[in-house]
């Protein structure tokens, strides 16, 4: 079995291993920030809403399935002046997030808006009748009923960004995805491909199973 692995500089598995929660972590984050917001308003200013505006909705769901249309390999290419511009490099783990952000808060976004819509009306129109503030609204009533269907969004947009992580390494951004490509896939070294592949699949269980159980922790209140 050691024979085996022989082809396994474990160190570098490790730095992957880094390399790759690094830019999950930065993008997730950087993802929610504005996939948020953006769903927010994606439902606000839908049919019936209380910033209902065909136009402003027009625009935004146009931007939104867009960026969404694009496959992330080309969204990568595309976006290098951008990202060297905003980062300073297109390489490395910096290199990667804009484009792992850009690619994944559309889809974030979209599914908070479907989360959204999943909000009891008359919840809605209980607090709308109280007088409150489409701050409060969104606050006091939307996020916290719709809180449990935003954190199963987060959690698909993190398992979508994981293997955005593994596609990024075509352009040499780290992590798994390029240890496997460079050294599992161009030096045929099968079993570098095995464990990386290995890692991620662990990687997207742990994803997912903190996500569900946030879920019913939600659920449960």
């Amino acid at each position: 079995m050691s024979g085996w692995f022989a082809d396994i500089v474990w160190a570098d598995i490790a730095q992957a291993c880094l390399d790759t929660l690094a830019m999950l972590g930065g993008s997730l984050v950087l993802t929610i920030l504005f996939g948020l917001p953006l769903g927010i308003a994606l439902f606000l200013t839908s049919p019936g809403q209380v910033w209902a505006n065909r136009l402003g909705n027009g625009v935004l769901a146009l931007m939104v399935n867009l960026l969404r249309s694009v496959p992330f390999i080309i969204l990568l290419i595309v976006m290098i002046p951008a990202t060297v511009l905003l980062v300073g490099t297109s390489l490395g783990v910096a290199g990667a997030i804009p484009p792992l952000v850009v690619g994944a808060a559309p889809f974030f976004a979209r599914l908070v808006e479907t989360a959204l819509r999943g909000v009891d009306r008359n919840t809605v129109e209980a607090v709308q009748a109280m007088g409150a503030t489409t701050r409060d609204l969104v606050w006091r009533a939307l996020l916290p009923e719709a809180m449990p269907g935003i954190v199963a969004a987060a959690t698909v947009t993190a398992v979508a960004l994981v293997s955005f992580t593994a596609m990024a390494g075509v352009v040499g951004a780290g992590g798994l995805g390029d240890l496997a490509i460079r050294f599992g896939y161009q030096r045929f070294q099968t079993d570098v491909m095995v464990v990386t592949v290995a890692l991620l699949l662990l990687l997207v269980q742990g994803i997912q199973m903190l996500g569900d159980w946030l879920v019913r922790r939600l659920v449960r209140r």
